[in-house]
């Protein structure tokens, strides 16, 4: 693990600690469920709190270095606890979401993507293209041939009659 000796955080680009931001997905619920996280990865623990439309949270859990895998167990105050699993390749951390029951028709699960703050969207399709600008030219005309010559009226009624 990389890790800096005055703090202990982490210091791999992929688990800087700080703030969150991100989504999971709920069948029950259309669309994305945004979350709020302020997280601490250090020696390989992952620490934190955030909210989401449940509520506030705490969670805690592990990440590995190795193969960007993550773990950990998020717990709504007062409430219930949902355990997360995924995986980091350097564009945030994605994966399942899962509320374990004792009746499998019961258990809830989803998916999620959370990301540094201050990150664009992993998620989003990002279309660009970039073209070079015209770089614009001067080109003097040579005075030596005239573009038109003007018609005399003589040889513009020649043209007229029949």
């Amino acid at each position: 693990m990389s890790v800096t000796p005055q703090d202990g955080l982490e210091t791999d680009p992929r688990f800087p600690s700080g703030p969150w931001t991100g989504y999971y997905l709920q069948k029950e619920l259309p669309g994305r469920q945004a979350m709020e996280l302020i997280l601490t990865f250090r020696s390989g623990e992952m620490t934190g709190e955030g909210r989401d439309r449940v509520g506030g949270f705490v969670l805690r859990g592990r990440y590995n270095l190795q193969d960007g895998t993550c773990h950990w167990n998020k717990r709504y105050v007062g409430m219930h606890d949902v355990y997360y699993k995924g995986f980091n390749e350097g564009k945030g951390i994605w994966g399942v979401w899962e509320i374990p029951s004792k009746a499998e028709l019961e258990r809830l699960h989803g998916g999620f993507h959370i990301w540094p703050q201050g990150m664009a969207d992993p998620s989003s399709p990002h279309l660009a293209e970039e073209a070079e600008l015209p770089v614009p030219t001067v080109e003097e005309l040579s005075p030596a041939e005239p573009v038109a010559a003007p018609v005399s009226s003589s040889t513009q009624s020649a043209v007229t009659r029949p």
